[in-house]
């Protein structure tokens, strides 16, 4: 394939694409964030999952920025620059649940308990350092980066306007899911996901 613009503009729209999918795939089967979900199958599955999707996520996302950058001013920039910061955080985290947490929940279950109550809340008896603070940071980024974002896709009709009203929407949805079930909670990513894999697929298929 010829490396053109517009060529690695539909790849960075596949990345988009898959990052989206496997953020729905995670939202639907990510298991409760208990130490007891740490040792199964499913969980060191979906985490993988996690990690391809910031993977995918923060280079679709480049490419949905260059997409649209001249028409997305300042507020879009702003939301990118905070939305890819989350992505490449998450990947982190996720890096660890995917395959340092299940290797050490037996060794250190007190490590386990602290990290989930990061999630959950309650005091852990071990000191975490910065991971808590991070987390806590992880939260404004990923609602004022997809608020942000959202808003400038929105404005700047170029990608789909559903899209961009549903990443806004699904991000600042996200303090929802304190109010609701262990297992129901992931589940509020979902139209973040979509909304990812709408932009992606309008990439990919759009006609120069």
């Amino acid at each position: 394939m010829k490396i053109t613009n517009d060529n690695l503009i539909r790849l960075a729209g596949l990345s988009a694409l898959l990052g989206g999918l496997c953020y729905v795939f995670v939202g639907i089967f990510h298991p409760a964030n208990s130490p007891a979900s740490v040792t199964t199958t499913t969980w060191g599955t979906v985490h993988v999952v996690v990690s391809a999707m910031s993977f995918f996520g923060v280079l679709g996302l480049v490419g949905i920025y260059a997409r649209q950058a001249v028409k997305v001013g300042w507020i879009g920039l702003v939301g990118f620059i905070l939305l890819s910061a989350w992505f490449v955080l998450i990947m982190g985290f996720s890096f660890v649940e995917a395959f340092i947490l299940p290797q050490i929940a037996t060794a250190t279950p007190a490590f386990v308990d602290g990290w989930m109550k990061m999630f959950n809340g309650g005091t852990s008896s071990i000191s975490m350092g910065a991971l808590p603070t991070l987390w806590t940071l992880s939260a404004p980024l990923y609602m004022l980066g997809g608020l942000l974002f959202g808003i400038a896709t929105f404005r700047a009709r170029i990608l789909p306007r559903g899209a961009a009203v549903l990443l806004a929407v699904g991000t600042v949805l996200a303090p929802v899911a304190s109010k609701l079930s262990l297992s129901a909670m992931p589940k509020i990513a979902i139209p973040t996901g979509l909304a990812l894999a709408w932009m992606g697929y309008a990439l990919v298929t759009e006609r120069r």
